[in-house]
């Protein structure tokens, strides 16, 4: 608490927890009074441990310079990200002079913000409140360890006017996890209550519930979060949450246990068994080896099962088998073979193992007195052996050339693949020429050189075969023989061996390749955007193609009902690259614009032409798609800017005509004027020469007609004398189009 004396007054609203929702904006104020006689730079800001605090202001560092007795507002906004975890958070507020009032600064007021669920009701004046103690967040949890209990004070604050009572739920937690205990009332030992299930406060007053956490002994060790809710009985719908975050830490403990079923054998194997129990509060993921305890391990083991996953508070067992060997090292003779082992584990998770391992010993008989018979057989026959080795190596004739093995590097080619031959020759130093023949052809029936490739071997190996060739004692290994062929077809490759001093193959071997043909463009899905349209309109049509590595082309027809087929649009693999999406398996095209053709029923179909010449694949609609004729209409026929049928004018007043039409080859009829454009005006004056009547007619192509038209009367003026009025002049009609 800051100290009376202090220079500096600070009021900070709100003074207790400020309650938060995630993506809210919340903000704190901050009142300085410098209550001495001199002026001081002030700084507010936040201590260097609220660093969730930091993140979420707009600014963690005021400054401010105050006269004698001047008062100023400052003001903090955190702005609460939506994915806030809800918790209470802790900070610290800082207030600093430290070149004006070193001796009484800094001052520091601990401070909560309060996180609340996305569920909690929005807390009114007069609402009910609660907060826990001790206070934990995400970042900061409570730390419980295994058979300890965690007590929480839920400090409860009755802020209406009348009498409530106040009910602890906690919803997320079995009955075992926790206990809830209320204060006694006073009376309950009077017979009255039997016991209290709920904390009653009188208006404007504060009571306390008492918490407690004690998780089971199995509970796994990780975070908990459980929610923590207070019902009102004066308001039931009040929904007033708050968590609590624990962390229980893990425990590692391991029992291993190792039983031998035989650990005595001549010429079987041992057998054990190890028993694996999980003491603590985490899974065991657990690899099972042997270690041999002597300077050699003269045996093989198997475990089963090799790999174990234990969980906490279970047991499980392994089959363990210890065989001897080698053979040769079983003793002659005299007391058994002593193999020394230890059971050797392997965490995944590299968690704690146990510091002392089991032991076991394995016990191998030594050998009967019969058993030395096959040693003496063993002695005749490597004499034997040695003799024919003698005659083998030394002895016996070169045996030709062979070939051992002769393949293609794949079984699966694709045009534009090069097909390449593998080989393996035995007593290579026998070679006087190799010979390799193909007799295959394209699938366009093109023959390819059928000249052999010969490879003289009389002075060693060819330089032509150095580099994919290589000699290993008697053998000879070649890899990767370009043979240059890369066109589709099938082909049959003839591999020859002939050995020194002779004219025939000493060996031959013929293998049939085949290179498939790339795949072809293939039109995955066309559609239109509608399956009607007038004539003049623009369609949108939408397609994908399948191998368009492929695509050379692709060509949009129609087909109308009388049976007559147009191309209405051809487009190149370029241009489809530069309007659609494309990956190496599909190229997506969409809504690609296209005028509609002559009106009609059409069916449309998309062809895909591929890159190798093959047939196009096709693409239809199956729908048939109607084009209707524009509908011929006259847009407007105006007589000086009106549509009245009959209009009356004054003498010598210009007349002015105006009309449009829309149709499908239309033709314009100005009576009397004669025929006109689609659209236009005429110039005149109203005098005796102008016709009484005028009208538009229109007719298309399909002999549709339309028209409109005026009755015209000039008014007679009053003659201002006995001498008749000469007549105006009246230019000749003039057409304007617009």
């Amino acid at each position: 608490m800051q100290n009376k004396a202090s220079p500096l007054s600070v009021i900070i609203d709100p003074p207790g927890v400020q309650p938060a929702m995630p993506g809210d904006t919340v903000e704190l104020y901050i009142v300085i009074t410098n209550q001495s006689d001199r002026g001081a730079v002030i700084d507010v800001f936040f201590d260097e441990a609220s660093e969730t605090l930091h993140q979420w202001s707009n600014s963690s560092r005021e400054s401010l310079a105050l006269g004698p007795q001047q008062s100023s507002e400052l003001t903090f906004q955190f702005k609460i990200p939506a994915n806030t975890l809800p918790g209470t958070y802790d900070y610290t507020l800082v207030v600093d002079a430290p070149e004006h009032f070193p001796e009484d600064t800094p001052i520091q007021y601990p401070r909560q913000l309060k996180v609340m669920l996305k569920e909690h009701t929005v807390v009114r004046v007069n609402d009910p409140t609660f907060s826990l103690k001790p206070a934990s967040n995400p970042r900061n949890p409570i730390i419980l360890k295994s058979k300890e209990a965690l007590q929480i004070e839920v400090m409860v604050d009755n802020r209406s006017n009348r009498v409530d009572r106040f009910r602890l739920v906690c919803s997320d937690l079995e009955d075992d996890w926790y206990a809830i205990r209320y204060p006694n009332t006073g009376v309950e030992g009077l017979g009255i209550l039997a016991g209290t299930s709920g904390l009653e406060l009188n208006p404007n007053t504060r009571g306390k519930i008492l918490l407690e956490l004690k998780p089971p002994v199995n509970t796994l060790a990780g975070s908990y979060s459980p929610t923590i809710r207070l019902y009102s009985a004066n308001s039931p719908d009040l929904v007033l949450l708050d968590l609590v975050y624990i962390q229980i830490p893990p425990i590692h403990l391991l029992d291993v246990e190792l039983y031998t079923l035989r650990g005595k054998v001549s010429n079987s194997f041992g057998l054990y068994e190890i028993k694996l129990t999980n003491r603590g509060n985490t899974p065991r993921d657990l690899k099972l080896n042997i270690k041999s305890r002597d300077e050699e391990q003269l045996y093989k083991y198997e475990c089963e099962p090799r790999k174990v996953r234990l969980f906490p508070n279970k047991s499980t067992k392994v089959n363990l088998t210890v065989k001897p060997r080698p053979w040769w090292r079983r003793p002659l003779f005299g007391s058994a073979l002593s193999l020394n082992f230890q059971v050797s584990l392997q965490d995944k998770d590299e968690y704690p193992l146990p510091d002392k391992l089991p032991e076991g010993t394995l016990l191998w008989n030594s050998r009967p007195w019969w058993q030395f018979v096959p040693f003496f057989i063993t002695l005749i026959g490597s004499i034997v052996g040695i003799a024919f080795l003698i005659w083998l190596f030394f002895l016996k004739p070169p045996s030709p050339a062979q070939l051992v093995a002769f393949s293609p590097d794949s079984i699966n080619y694709i045009q534009g693949d090069e097909i390449r031959l593998d080989w393996q020759v035995s007593n290579f130093q026998q070679i006087s020429k190799l010979e390799i023949d193909n007799q295959g052809q394209t699938n366009n029936q093109s023959q390819i050189p059928s000249a052999p490739q010969i490879f003289d071997f009389r002075k060693g190996i060819p330089n032509k075969l150095n580099n994919i060739c290589q000699a290993q004692l008697k053998y000879l290994t070649c890899s990767n023989y370009d043979t240059g062929v890369t066109q589709p077809g099938s082909y049959t490759f003839t591999l020859k061996l002939y050995t020194q001093g002779q004219n025939k193959p000493s060996s031959t071997q013929s293998i049939t390749v085949k290179i498939n043909e790339k795949p072809a463009a293939r039109v995955g899905s066309f559609q239109l955007d509608k399956s009607q349209y007038t004539s003049g309109d623009t369609m949108l049509l939408s397609w994908t193609i399948q191998n368009p590595d492929q695509l050379a082309q692709l060509k949009i027809t129609g087909k109308s009902d009388s049976g007559s087929e147009n191309v209405l649009a051809t487009y190149t693999n370029d241009q489809l690259k530069k309007s659609c999406q494309l990956t190496p398996q599909l190229l997506t095209c969409t809504k690609i614009s296209l005028k509609t053709p002559e009106p009609g029923k059409y069916t449309f179909a998309l062809q895909a032409f591929s890159q190798s010449g093959q047939p196009p694949n096709s693409y239809s609609i199956e729908s048939t798609i109607n084009i209707l004729s524009k509908p011929l209409q006259i847009i407007f026929f105006t007589l000086n800017d009106s549509q009245e049928p009959n209009i009356v004018l004054q003498p010598n007043e210009p007349v002015v005509l105006q009309w449009k039409v829309e149709g499908e080859d239309i033709s314009v009829q100005l009576t009397p004027f004669g025929t006109v454009a689609s659209s236009g005006s005429l110039n005149l004056v109203a005098n005796e020469a102008l016709p009484s009547t005028i009208q538009l007619t229109a007719t298309d192509k399909f002999g549709h007609s339309n028209s409109k038209g005026f009755s015209v009367k000039v008014s007679t003026p009053t003659p201002l004398s006995s001498i008749p009025p000469s007549a105006p002049f009246m230019p000749p009609p003039r057409f304007n189009r617009f």
